[in-house]
């Protein structure tokens, strides 16, 4: 026999205010034999204030006070206390084996599963005192890109590079940034001046140099991965004031064409940026993912230069200087200069050139057999958008076009896929970026022409090598084992 919906609808209804009425008078009592009762005092799980273990209370890192939400609630990490050993045990008498199992309390910042195991890549430099199990050592962590979702780069696996190899305490209320030089009017403000100005969020990504860079010693392993390539490049939604803002408050002099941007650290690490930049996109950032930026990322403020190489986004940002003219800084003038291999020098280079990689299949995530796969990977331009990526299955013989996702940002991270068919025989893949200057990622033969430099030179290359941007291509065995095929393309 049919029941009609209607009558069914209303049969359910009826029976629900029976059970909330039962529920009312104490006919119903909650799962586990508690009873709720109304009131702050009743709720489960209640503490009062006097109960409180002192050493689970957060404090004012300045002050050294309780710290308490705005209802005066004292504000408490319940980790390691009697109070949370109890929660874990309720809980797994109320749901079984799988509950009560977290050992931290993790209300207060989340915390994810402990079956999600990325991490950073690498260690801090091969002069660094930290230890590390790490063979090959770089001079970054870097970020395991073979593993990143979408285009936003968690901000706890956003690579971190630091030239004094430790990240400095700074306390934000004495913070200043000062502006001064060919203007008007200097300017000397703090964190919270920033914060009252006009704003801009803007998603872009933080890219090293060196990011791709044959010199490094595993960009050449078989074992390679997409991190272990290319981890020096982070993406990120960024907070903060337009540079151009602050130079317009201070009133730019005729004739400034450069400004000096130098960092609140040990190193004092300074770099020179023309002005064409500072009043095109430069961030003085203050925010990134939606959270105040974090000490490795340059707490509390730092300068963003979308597309441009890493090291000139200055971090603990604390002086910019207007001037006619570059500094010639160390790192501008020695380190990151590239000498090619006619003995000349070319300096100031700062644009980062298109590139791409598929992230699956890649070392990391092999094939399971013959079948349908979605090829998936990331492309970014330093130049702007990213318009098209094209795709390889015969080792560059012939180049298909993927599917460019939204959304497509400038300076930033995208995402293509491409379907593929895969036989179980052994295949070469790979993809190339062009961006919407035109500008389109090259073969490894057509950098050598660039370079000058003959044929095999990248293997083993006698000067450094800033701003790689040649074809990644994967090796895919039989067996669907995938390798790194550097230079095969």
């Amino acid at each position: 026999m049919t029941i009609p919906r209607k009558s069914s609808r209303r049969r359910f209804l009826q029976q629900g205010a029976a059970v909330a009425g039962l529920a009312a008078v104490g006919g119903i009592r909650p799962a586990g034999g508690q009873s709720v009762m109304p009131g702050l005092g009743g709720a489960p799980g209640y503490v009062p204030e006097e109960s409180v273990p002192q050493t689970a209370v957060l404090r004012d890192p300045w002050t050294g006070a309780p710290l308490r939400d705005p209802e005066g609630n004292l504000v408490v990490d319940w980790t390691g206390t009697p109070q949370w050993a109890d929660y874990q045990r309720r809980a797994r008498g109320m749901g079984g084996a799988r509950y009560g199992t977290r050992d931290k309390d993790y209300r207060l910042y989340g915390l994810r599963s402990k079956y999600v195991t990325s991490s950073r890549i690498g260690t801090n430099g091969v002069s660094c005192p930290a230890p590390t199990t790490v063979k090959t050592p770089f001079f970054s962590l870097l970020s395991p890109l073979q593993d990143q979702e979408g285009i936003i780069t968690p901000t706890a696996l956003h690579f971190m590079d630091e030239h004094t190899f430790e990240i400095p305490e700074i306390d934000p209320r004495q913070h200043r940034l000062m502006i001064h030089g060919m203007v008007d009017r200097p300017l000397m403000l703090t964190v919270d001046d920033l914060r009252r100005l006009p704003s801009v969020s803007r998603v872009h990504t933080v890219e090293c140099n060196s990011n791709g860079t044959p010199n490094h010693h595993a960009r050449h392993e078989p074992w390679a991965t997409p991190g272990d390539i290319f981890g020096e490049l982070s993406c990120s939604e960024w907070t903060g004031v337009l540079m151009s803002t602050l130079l317009e408050m201070a009133g730019v002099q005729r004739g400034a064409s450069w400004i000096w941007a130098e960092s609140d650290d040990s190193y004092n690490h300074s770099k020179s940026v023309p002005m064409f930049k500072a009043m095109d996109d430069a961030i003085v950032a203050y925010g990134q993912n939606g959270e105040p930026l974090r000490p490795e990322q340059g707490f509390p403020i730092r300068l963003l230069l979308p597309g441009w190489e890493g090291t000139a986004n200055i971090k603990r940002l604390q002086r910019i200087k207007v001037t006619n003219e570059p500094a010639i800084f160390h790192r501008e003038a020695k380190v990151y200069t590239q000498l090619r291999p006619d003995n000349k020098v070319r300096w100031f280079l700062f644009e980062m050139q298109p590139k791409s990689v598929i992230l699956r299949p890649s070392p990391t995530h092999p094939l399971s057999g013959r079948g349908y796969y979605e090829i998936k990977g990331i492309a970014w331009s330093g130049g702007g958008k990213v318009r098209r990526v094209e795709v390889t299955t015969d080792g560059g013989r012939t180049w298909r076009d993927a599917q460019v996702q939204e959304p497509v940002f400038s300076k930033a991270l995208t995402r293509f896929v491409f379907p593929w068919q895969w036989n179980g025989e052994e295949v070469m893949l790979a993809s190339r970026c062009t961006d919407d200057r035109g500008t389109t990622q090259p073969t490894t033969a057509q950098m050598e022409k660039v370079w000058g430099v003959q044929p095999g030179y990248f293997k083993a290359p006698r000067a450094f090598v800033w701003r790689f941007n040649v074809i990644q291509p994967w090796k895919v065995d039989r067996d669907g084992r995938v390798t790194n095929a550097i230079l095969s393309i």
